[in-house]
Order: C-alpha cells, then structure tokens, then sequence
C-alpha cells in the first residue's frame, strides 16, 4: 500500500474547482458546451473591444456639451455605457441622450433612461445601464444599429497575429 496515493486528500483541497461536485467528486463535464462557453466569452470580449474603440459614443451634458462614455454592451432593451469616477455620474431615471458618431462628424442620437447604476472600483469607473426610449424619434436607426451590432458579433474573429505580407512578386 506504500505505492498507494490517498487522492481524496487532494480532492478535498480543490472543492471549489468549478469541475468539482460539493461532495469532492468529479464532475462529468460536456466539452463541447465547455468550448461554446468560452467562444462565447472570447466573442463578448471582442464585442466589447470593438463597441468601445470602433464606435465612438458621447453624452450630451445640458448647458456643457457631450462627454465621451465607453460603450459596454448593446441589446434591443437597452445598453451600458461606463463613464471614468472623475467625470462624476448619472442617477437612476435620468434621461440621458447619446450620440453614437459613424465618423467625427457624423451621428445618430439615442434617447435612454438610466436603469441601473453600478460602482466598477476595480476599474475607477461608473457603469449605467439604460433603458431606450422607445418613442424617440431615431427608434427605427437603433432597432437596424442593435441588429447589425448582434449580426455582427456573431462572426467576429480575433486576429492572431498572423504574418502581414507586404508585397508581392508576380
């Protein structure tokens, strides 16, 4: 028995393995909804790359102008937007519009009521997430730009650095 390793001791160790049932047994796990998991995470991750630094998106301030706001997420419901601690923050039921620019001169407005408030600490931020307005006068553009938003994010790739060829012999 000298050669026998006791693994139930190292078991107890790793409960909170998430491959772990409570009772220190191993979980059966489906590797295929393990690896859609983590393509979905991957997804959402670049998802958000792209809604922060490809779309550039600012709220309007009454009597101030428009602030730059880090977009966070976009569904048909509504969306999240994170806004530094410095720059102060929303409340709950205010009205916030936004300006979603396709170029520097160039914008659509969206009319939002904050739904929610969240202190990211972490992050030195403030997440808002808000609701549409839906009687707004721009719904339909939003009803098209939250379509193209989520038809896009479902063929997403991340670049992985392959070789960039740069030029050619013919």
């Amino acid at each position: 028995m000298g050669n026998v390793v006791d693994i139930n001791a190292r078991l107890k160790l790793r409960k909170s393995s998430a491959f772990m049932n409570s009772d220190g047994s191993a979980a059966v796990v489906d590797i295929g909804v393990e690896r859609d998991r983590m393509i979905k995470e991957d997804r959402r991750e670049v998802r958000r790359t792209i809604l922060t630094e490809f779309i550039s998106v600012h709220a309007v301030v009454p009597n101030r102008g428009v602030m730059r706001v880090m977009l966070y997420d976009v569904t048909e419901g509504g969306l999240a937007f994170d806004l530094e601690n410095e720059k102060g923050h929303y409340n709950v039921g205010d009205e916030v519009e936004l300006r979603v620019y396709l170029n520097h001169q160039t914008y659509f407005k969206i009319e939002t009521k904050v739904a929610h408030i969240t202190d990211s600490k972490n992050e030195a931020s403030v997440r808002h997430g808000c609701e549409f307005i839906r009687d707004s006068i721009n719904s339909e553009a939003l009803s098209h730009f939250v379509k193209f938003m989520e038809s896009v994010t479902a063929s997403l790739r991340r670049d992985g650095g392959e070789i960039l060829v740069t030029k050619i012999n013919s």
